[in-house]
């Protein structure tokens, strides 16, 4: 399993600080201090990282840069690390495809638990190879393909997580605390809206136009995914 994490981060002791603490933990460490190193770094070693860190505001190229570059490639998973901490900015970053997003000054001990939700993420998905339909919705986990009719879709790392724990369950109905659970993990720390607004990003995909809708709200309980509108 990989286990190589490209540490992107301007402020030297902080990056020095950091990165000891992921090689205390059996992490493999690729640094980078400006944006335009992180990219060249990236584009040598993607094969090889589990995750980028990237922190927002770097000199040369910014991370907001740096991210939508990878995302044009691959849908490796990327934590934004940085001092911005308001919502607007948050949002920007999840709409551009990170996965996650802690802000500075963080403990240790956080960043790891968001790690340890990508590592059992990464290691679940690499043992499967299926195919999924609900309706003309199609998933497939070996090419990580996802087509609605003939239009294939682009989804983030998140988006594509959470569209397919509910293709495995299609009719279920499930609560928020149980999409975090499953889909973030146990050890997420952020906000249970976070369901609401990735369930939003799915609809905006995958329910457009005339299509039949596949995403279903039950009022008080939480959400489902399913051929017919059964609430």
């Amino acid at each position: 399993m990989k286990n190589t994490i490209l540490l992107v981060e301007d402020e030297t002791g902080l990056a020095s600080y950091v990165a000891k603490e992921l090689i205390f933990e059996d992490f493999q460490v690729l640094t980078a201090a400006d944006g335009e190193a992180a990219w060249e770094t990236y584009q040598t070693h993607r094969d090889d990282l589990l995750l980028v860190l990237l922190d927002w505001m770097l000199p040369r190229m910014d991370g907001m840069e740096v991210l939508r570059r990878i995302r044009k490639h691959d849908d490796l998973p990327v934590i934004m690390m940085t001092a911005r901490d308001y919502l607007g900015d948050k949002v920007t970053g999840l709409d551009n495809g990170a996965d996650d997003y802690i802000t500075k000054p963080f403990e240790i001990e956080e960043l790891l638990a968001r790690i340890r939700v990508i590592q059992r993420r990464t290691a679940h998905q690499s043992g499967l190879d299926q195919t999924y339909h609900v309706a003309d919705l199609t998933l497939i986990t070996k090419t990580r393909q996802v087509t609605r009719g003939t239009e294939t879709l682009q989804l983030t790392q998140r988006e594509y997580d959470l569209l397919l724990f509910l293709m495995r369950h299609p009719g279920q109905v499930f609560t928020r605390d149980e999409l975090l659970d499953n889909v973030w993990g146990v050890d997420f720390l952020g906000q249970q809206n976070v369901v609401d607004v990735y369930i939003g990003y799915l609809r905006n995909k995958i329910d457009t136009g005339d299509q039949t809708p596949l995403f279903h709200t039950i009022r008080g309980v939480g959400y489902s995914l399913e051929a017919d509108d059964a609430s």
